[in-house]
């Protein structure tokens, strides 16, 4: 399954999101054959409704110092993280990866 496939791809180490989901706690539940049931469902409403929520689109950017910098009063100094909605993250790559195999198979892209 697809779902299991894109959650495989990242690091279990990883911050949370804005939703305060993480990818270690995401891999733990994705056990239930039910919660992955439901992840695909909400993905195929996107698909189907051509609609993306907006609890998907929101993010949280943060700002760290970059080290090792003689002065932080340049804006150069700085390095800016979005961190986004898991499920945004998870759904995007399950979506991608169909898309991709559906490509592949169907011959619909040159191979060049």
């Amino acid at each position: 399954m697809e779902i299991h496939d894109a959650l495989n791809k990242y690091s279990s180490s990883s911050t949370s999101s804005p939703d305060h989901i993480s990818w270690s706690h995401l891999k733990k539940v994705s056990r239930d054959p039910e919660y992955i049931t439901n992840i695909v469902n909400i993905a195929n409403t996107c698909i189907n409704l051509s609609h993306w929520p907006s609890h998907f689109k929101k993010l949280t950017s943060i700002i760290i110092t970059k080290p090792n910098k003689t002065s932080y009063n340049s804006p150069k100094s700085f390095q800016p993280i979005v961190l986004l909605n898991i499920l945004r993250k998870l759904i995007k790559k399950a979506i991608s990866n169909r898309l991709q195999v559906h490509f592949i198979t169907s011959d619909f892209l040159h191979p060049n």
